[in-house]
């Protein structure tokens, strides 16, 4: 490949590669350029969606794909354009997938700027003494979170459960992991 120069974005003392850099270098790149970028919404309705996307070669060989999760009001850009976004997340992901842009991470600028944007938009909670049941941890929640729309958005369901159970299998309750296996079906 070239010695393409890409263009950065500092946030918080990192340097982040945009998506449409990723996007300029595979279709500057004569190698790269015919690949095709097709992109599939495995989860779309008014409040979330779930886009993937799949770099394939002109002979329709799937070279690499990306994941990207969006909720729309989880931000100011997503209040009118999260369905954009996700696509765009998914994009950059997959082009990070095949190498393009990774330099320092594979998260792309957008996908940073994005969710530093979500993090400083929600409230702070405060925690309160109770005798009520115990509420999971953000943590939990997010794993949970994650999770579920992970296995949801994959068309090899029982492959994405496994995966969860490869990676957070220990983090898991039995009831957590149940849940999830309903997905599986």
């Amino acid at each position: 490949m070239s010695n393409y120069k890409f263009k950065t974005t500092n946030i918080r003392g990192k340097q982040y590669v945009e998506v449409n850099e990723r996007i300029k270098f595979l279709r500057q790149e004569n190698a790269l350029k015919e690949y095709s970028i097709l992109t599939d919404f495995t989860v779309l309705d008014s409040d979330m969606c779930v886009c993937k996307c799949t770099i394939a070669t002109p002979q329709g060989k799937v070279i690499a794909t990306g994941h990207a999760h969006e909720e729309r009001g989880s931000s100011n850009i997503n209040k009118t354009s999260y369905v954009e976004n996700c696509e765009t997340s998914a994009v950059g992901r997959a082009l990070a997938m095949l190498g393009i842009g990774i330099d320092a991470s594979i998260a792309s600028a957008n996908e940073v700027s994005d969710a530093i944007a979500q993090q400083e938009s929600k409230p702070a909670t405060k925690k309160t003494a109770s005798k009520a049941k115990p509420q999971a941890s953000t943590e939990e929640v997010s794993i949970m979170d994650k999770a579920v729309n992970y296995i949801k958005g994959s068309s090899d369901k029982q492959k994405a459960f496994d995966s969860i159970m490869s990676k957070y299998e220990s983090d898991l309750t039995d009831k957590q992991k149940a849940g999830l296996q309903k997905f599986v079906r």
